[in-house]
């Protein structure tokens, strides 16, 4: 492969980590068909090269759901509001664009976990103020837990960068 396709591979991984972070690229997917493109021109050893990166990508997708989820989970966080916190986070997103995501997301736990201490509220005579505490806590324990989960992924894209990036200058 030539500079300028290795500059074009460069540049796809490098969107690909921004897209990690920023919610509207699919970084990881980037990364990963990037070092498809170049081993497939490269050829030869680039495949173990490639191996490694989507070994990496892979283990990172995997803990990147897991860790977090596992913790909040134990934190007591139900999964109706999760979920309630993503579908307003896509809405948010199309409604205020970037911003929309994050702010829908917070939003649609609290109130999923705000429904969901009043029920148990209800029955254990709690105030609304103490409600409100406790899902705000809950929500803030979920939004520790996303930045964990980009940050596990964040992790997961730069090791499998740095593989990719060995394997175009060994084989240079």
């Amino acid at each position: 492969m030539g500079d300028a396709g290795l500059a074009v591979v460069g540049l796809a991984v490098a969107v690909g980590l921004v897209g990690i972070v920023v919610p509207v690229l699919p970084g990881t997917v980037l990364i990963a068909v990037a070092g498809l493109v170049w081993a497939l021109v490269q050829g030869g050893a680039a495949w173990w090269f490639i191996a490694g990166t989507a070994l990496l990508l892979v283990a990172g997708q995997v803990a990147m759901y897991l860790l977090p989820g596992r913790r909040m989970t134990r934190a007591g966080i139900r999964r109706t509001s999760l979920l309630l916190g993503a579908v307003l986070g896509v809405v948010g997103f199309f409604v205020v664009p970037v911003l929309g995501l994050p702010l829908g997301f917070v939003l649609g736990v609290f109130l999923g976990e705000l429904a969901g201490t009043a029920r148990v509220g209800d029955q254990v005579g709690g105030q609304v103020p103490g409600r409100a505490r406790t899902a705000w806590r809950s929500t803030v324990v979920a939004l520790r837990n996303v930045g964990l989960s980009v940050a596990i992924e964040g992790a997961a894209g730069l090791l499998a960068t740095v593989v990719l990036v060995a394997g175009a200058l060994s084989l240079r």
